[in-house]
């Protein structure tokens, strides 16, 4: 089983997390607000999110300025990268719980919303339906849930991986480079195709699923939980 939960494990990786995200997902700063938006049509005034992969911050902060009345629950495998976010997310850290691990170690109660973003990727096929099953449970029926990650699409995914890669070299835009770049992540990430990505979300138990995101490599999707 390929499952690649904690890419994060070396020091520099997670030092480096702040300044190299944004240059590796573009429009990333976008990315949370439109996620924040498509929250905001179902959850409103003192809704609680559940943020999955929440390691870093970034959306947390992001959205949680933007909406001062909600409070989220994070959940990251990575404690260095737990407490990256907790230093990033100081200014609403009245309103956010942190929790070390997955999914599984968030009670069922409820959110009125999700989030999983840069996440589904790391995952193969079954642990990504698991995850996906595991984030219906804990959802209102009716919640929205956001998910943003690589996705194979319907071409090839190493042409799409190395265009990430080339957009995410900033100094001389090697594309010897990026083609080892991209042929190395499509032997290290499980990727799925758009068409898979979207059936999962539905055998989840989410229904409305439809793209809101496409950038290079990276696919994102909006899905309603079904009412039961």
């Amino acid at each position: 089983m390929k499952n690649n939960q904690d890419p994060f494990a070396k020091a520099e990786a997670i030092a480096a997390y702040a300044e190299n995200t944004p240059r590796k997902v573009p429009g990333l700063a976008d990315l949370h607000r439109m996620t924040m938006l498509l929250l905001n049509e179902h959850a409103k005034g003192d809704a609680q999110i559940l943020v999955i992969g929440a390691g870093g911050g970034m959306e947390l902060k992001a959205i949680g300025e933007a909406q001062p009345g909600w409070t989220f629950v994070g959940v990251d495998p990575s404690a260095a990268m737990l407490d990256l976010a907790r230093s990033n997310t100081a200014s609403i850290a009245h309103r956010v719980e942190l929790v070390e691990g997955t999914v599984d170690a968030v009670l069922p109660q409820g959110f009125d919303g999700a989030t999983c973003l840069l996440v589904l990727h790391f995952l193969d096929k079954d642990d990504r339906l698991r995850t996906l099953m595991e984030i219906r449970r804990r959802l209102k029926p009716g919640a929205r849930l956001v998910v943003a990650h690589h996705s194979a699409g319907s071409g090839d995914a190493v042409r799409w991986l190395t265009r990430s890669a080339v957009f995410a070299d900033r100094a001389d835009h090697s594309w010897e480079r990026a083609v080892a770049s991209g042929t190395a992540m499509t032997k290290n990430l499980p990727l799925l195709s758009a068409a898979e990505d979207e059936a999962l979300l539905r055998e989840a138990g989410f229904a409305d699923v439809e793209l809101f995101y496409a950038a290079f490599s990276f696919r994102g999707w909006v899905a309603t939980a079904r009412y039961q």
